[in-house]
């Protein structure tokens, strides 16, 4: 029996979640001085590329799409999407920063 090849066009996440596209690492500080692979922290900044219906609707989250955030990525599922290997579905909870220019509201 032939398996049919199943196409995936999009990915919403479900539940309290986001999905994000994780920023380029930074080994060295703007300084200059390298950072060994045992002093970085384990937060990581990047893009939100998909919000969950649960968290779009609920006021307590201001997050939309395309927002800059800061994460940490221990919770959060690699996504192995169009061979895109920087995409995390993360639980909201592991957002722990938004970054907002000065005067933009939400």
């Amino acid at each position: 029996m032939a398996e049919a090849k199943m196409t995936v066009e999009t990915i919403e996440p479900v539940g309290l979640r986001v999905l994000i596209r994780k920023d380029d690492e930074r080994r060295t500080t703007r300084g200059g001085i390298l950072l060994p692979d045992d002093a970085k922290t384990p937060v990581l900044s990047g893009r939100i590329v998909a919000i969950s219906a649960q968290v779009d609707s609920d006021p307590d989250y201001p997050l939309q799409k395309y927002d800059k955030v800061l994460i940490d990525p221990r919770n959060g599922i690699p996504v192995d999407f169009e061979q895109d290997n920087k995409l995390f579905i993360i639980p909201i909870q592991d957002v722990v920063a938004v970054f907002r220019k000065d005067g933009s509201e939400h």
